[in-house]
């Protein structure tokens, strides 16, 4: 199905090995119930990798994209609980993006999903904001492919600086756009199918700078 909402919190993270128990069960029992009780946000999912650089993906779906930059939520990340202070510390190599969603379709929600990050030039978004929703569309007919999405990340709300971030150190990127792809099916073909040099190709040629950053992963939990 498609995203609930048009509004993404997009994160990639790996976390310190002498927090991964206690990240388990603070993201399952507080962080992401915490999350959906939030005014606008529908839907949170935790992701684990299958083929990645960061170990975990996580993805809320909101209303729109001013629910990610109003007062509810500015409220949370300012008021981070002592279980998120504690827990926040272990987080290494973030990056995470507060996205308007500009495409989004499908007929499902897979347990799997393919990432790809990446950067665009200035010049080409529009064109590649087309490119990529055909493309999308053609994927779509593969019976591996349940959803597809295209999300833009708005860099000044991704940038925000507020006492989570602080608790949590480091440097937090932002990845400026990010095209996600769902999968209902087997692994092999669909890893298979997101890989494919033809696909890769024509995401590339839409005004791509650089190399996007890929990631396989299954999904872990889901909170609404």
């Amino acid at each position: 199905m498609a995203l609930l909402g048009t509004g993404a919190v997009a994160i990639w993270h790996d976390i310190a090995e002498e927090g991964r128990d206690t990240f388990y069960a603070w993201h399952g029992r507080e962080h992401m119930p915490e999350r959906v009780a939030i005014p606008g946000f529908n839907r949170g999912r935790r992701y684990v990798a299958l083929a990645a650089r960061a170990e975990f993906f996580n993805l809320y779906e909101a209303e729109n994209p001013e629910v990610l930059s109003g007062p509810d939520y500015l409220a949370r990340l300012n008021h981070p609980t002592p279980w998120t202070v504690s827990t926040v510390r272990h987080f290494r190599d973030v990056a995470r993006a507060v996205c308007r969603v500009l495409v989004s379709t499908g007929e499902g929600a897979g347990g799997l999903i393919a990432t790809w990050r990446y950067a665009v030039a200035a010049e080409s978004s529009t064109r590649h904001a087309e490119a990529v929703s055909g493309l999308l569309r053609e994927l779509l007919e593969n019976p591996h492919v349940a959803a597809a999405h295209l999300l833009a990340a708005d860099p000044d709300a991704s940038s925000v600086e507020t006492a989570e971030r602080r608790a949590r150190g480091g440097r937090n990127a932002v990845p400026p756009w990010i095209l996600l792809v769902e999968g209902w099916g087997d692994r092999e073909p669909f890893e298979a199918l997101c890989r494919d040099a033809a696909t890769l190709e024509r995401l590339s040629a839409s005004g791509v700078v650089g190399e996007p950053e890929f990631g396989l992963y299954r999904l872990q939990a889901v909170a609404v």
